[in-house]
C-alpha cells in the first residue's frame, strides 16, 4: 500500500509542512488583487517565515514538485467554489498505480487506491494517518476512507478521484483564498513517542491527537502566548504568527 520511491521522494519534502489558514488571512491583507500565490511566491514566503498555507497552496505546490520530478499527478477535490472546498492530489507511479496524497488533511504518507493491484489491502492499516487506522474502499469513481480512532469512533470520507483541470483548480483556489472564515486553523504532524501525532489549533484552543487518545493543551490568554506556542510547534516565525492572529482577533 506504500508508494514507491519516485513518489515518496517528492512527498517527503513536505513532511514538516503544516496546513493552516494563518497565511491565507495574512496574504489577504498583504497581497494584491490575486490572492492565490504561485509556487515561486510560496517558496519565497517559506524561506522568509517558514510558512506553508492551506490545502490549495499545498496541493498546487505538491503538483509542481511532482511535475519537476517527472511524476504524473493531478488534483482532486470536493465542494469547489464554496467555503467548504477541499483538494488533494493523486500521483501515478511508473506502473500506472494511483496513490492518494493529501497534505491538506495531513496524511503521514500516500496510500495506494487501486484495488486491482496485488499489493492492495482492504483491512485496517496504521502509519498512514495520524492517530487513526485507515481502511480504503474503492468504488466506481471514488474511494471511501474509513478512519478508526483510539476511542472506538469511526468516521468516513469520500474522495472523488475525477481529475480537476488546472484552470478549474486555480479558479477554485482563488475563490477559497478570498473567503476568510472567522476562526484560525492550523494542523501539523508532530513526532510523539514512536508515532506521528496530529497537533491542531482551532479558534484559540489546541490539542494533540495520538494513538493513546486526545490531549488538550493548557488554555492561553493572549495572542502573544499563542504565537509562541504555534511557533514552537511549527517552526513558523513568531512575528508572522502574531501578525496573522492579530488579524483574526479583529474578526472575532
Amino acid at each position: 500500500m506504500k508508494a514507491p520511491n519516485e513518489i515518496l521522494s517528492v512527498w517527503n519534502q513536505f513532511n514538516s509542512f503544516p496546513m493552516e489558514t494563518l497565511t491565507k488571512v495574512w496574504y489577504f491583507e498583504k497581497g494584491g488583487s490575486q490572492k492565490q500565490r504561485d509556487v515561486s511566491l510560496m517558496k519565497e514566503h517559506y524561506e522568509q517565515f517558514g510558512i506553508t498555507g492551506n490545502c490549495f497552496d499545498l496541493a498546487i505546490w505538491l503538483l509542481d514538485e511532482f511535475k519537476q520530478a517527472g511524476v504524473k499527478a493531478y488534483s482532486i477535490g470536493h465542494d469547489l467554489h464554496t467555503p467548504e472546498a477541499h483538494v488533494g492530489v493523486i500521483a501515478v507511479c511508473e506502473k500506472g498505480n494511483r496513490y492518494l496524497c493529501d497534505l491538506g488533511d495531513q496524511w503521514i504518507q500516500p496510500i495506494l487506491i487501486d484495488c486491482e493491484d496485488e499489493n492492495f489491502r482492504n483491512d485496517r492499516m496504521t502509519g498512514y494517518f495520524p492517530a487513526a487506522d485507515v481502511q480504503i474502499e474503492q468504488r466506481e469513481k471514488d474511494i471511501l476512507v474509513h478512519y478508526y480512532r483510539p476511542n472506538g469512533k469511526v468516521s468516513r470520507q469520500t474522495y472523488d478521484t475525477t481529475p480537476i483541470e488546472s484552470n478549474i483548480l486555480l479558479q477554485a483556489a482563488e475563490f477559497s483564498q478570498n473567503h476568510i472564515k472567522q476562526h484560525p486553523l492550523l494542523e501539523c504532524r508532530i513526532p510523539y513517542k514512536n508515532e506521528i501525532a496530529h497537533f491542531e489549533f482551532y479558534n484559540f484552543e489546541s490539542f494533540l491527537s495520538t494513538s493513546e487518545g486526545k490531549f488538550y493543551d493548557e488554555p492561553l490568554h493572549t495572542i502573544e502566548e499563542w504565537a509562541t506556542r504555534i511557533s514552537e510547534k511549527t517552526g513558523y516565525d513568531a512575528g508572522f504568527v502574531l501578525e496573522a492572529l492579530s488579524i483574526y482577533q479583529k474578526l472575532r
